[in-house]
Order: structure tokens, then sequence, then C-alpha cells
């Protein structure tokens, strides 16, 4: 099965199309990470002392995984809130500068999520998407979660 919704289209970040930065905001968003951020450092650290090994950021899947398992065929998906759309029928009415490009951005975000959501599916994986608030919040229950389903396929721990 796959996905067939058409591809949101995102416009150009520019000032040919009508969006402006200022050097403070330039230098801000360069400054986010994509890799190896705090959530992602403190989830993978918890997994590592239930013994739980992994590879991190595989090529070979789709939408590389923050961290996946290819023997029980599990993928794990750190999503930021702001990039992802966390609640995002409430927060995108509180966006005020560069709508025209920040709506489409993150709802062709939230679109390829989906769509590489259904991919893994199709290769028979299981997919966990935590919220980075939920990491650092309740990070047990995302452990406890990932470990339920490893427990299930058959994982041992010592």
């Amino acid at each position: 099965m796959s996905y067939d919704k058409p591809k949101i289209k995102v416009p150009r970040f520019n000032e040919e199309s009508g969006f402006y930065t200022t050097k403070q905001r330039s230098r801000q968003m360069s400054k986010i990470r994509g890799k190896n951020t705090k959530p992602e450092l403190i989830f993978r650290k918890a997994l590592w002392k239930k013994g739980v090994r992994y590879r991190l950021d595989s090529k070979q899947l789709p939408g590389r995984p923050d961290v996946s398992i290819k023997k029980y065929k599990l993928a794990v998906f750190i999503d930021g809130e702001f990039w992802h759309g966390y609640n995002w029928n409430e927060r995108k009415d509180k966006l005020k500068s560069n709508r025209k490009f920040w709506i489409p951005k993150i709802e062709r975000n939230m679109q390829r999520d989906r769509e590489v959501n259904q991919q893994l599916k199709d290769m028979d994986y299981v997919v966990f998407r935590f919220w980075t608030h939920e990491i650092k919040d309740n990070l047990k229950t995302c452990i406890n979660d990932v470990m339920i389903y490893l427990n299930l396929s058959g994982f041992n721990t010592k």
C-alpha cells in the first residue's frame, strides 16, 4: 500500500518570494540540530542501559529513523514539536511571521512523516514516534513502550 496524496508544495524561503529574515533569526535557526539532540541522546542512553543495541540514522530505511533495530524491524523517531506539527490546529493560528512559508513547510513535514510511516509499515517495520516533550517528561513510559514491543518480538534482557 502506498501513500497517494499529492505532495504539499512549499514555497522557497528567499526575499524574491517575499520572505524576509533578520541576521539574528538566521543565526538562531542555524543552531537548530538535526541529529544528536538532547532528547535523542537521553532516549538512546536509557535504551542502551536496558541492553538494547541499535543503529543511528540508518540510510537504508526511509526517513532515516533516529534509532532503528533491523533484527526486530523497529524504527523510532523523536520529533520536535514545532517542526513536526504537534497540536498543529491550535499552533498554526499563532504563527505571526512568514505564514505563507511556515504553514506549508510544517504541513509538508507532517505529510512526509505519514509517507515514511507507510513505507516502513509496508516493509513490516513497527514505527514509534515520540515528541521531544514526551522524552523529557515521560522517558520511562517511552522506553517501556519500546521494551514491551522488543520483548514481544523475542528480545532477551540478561
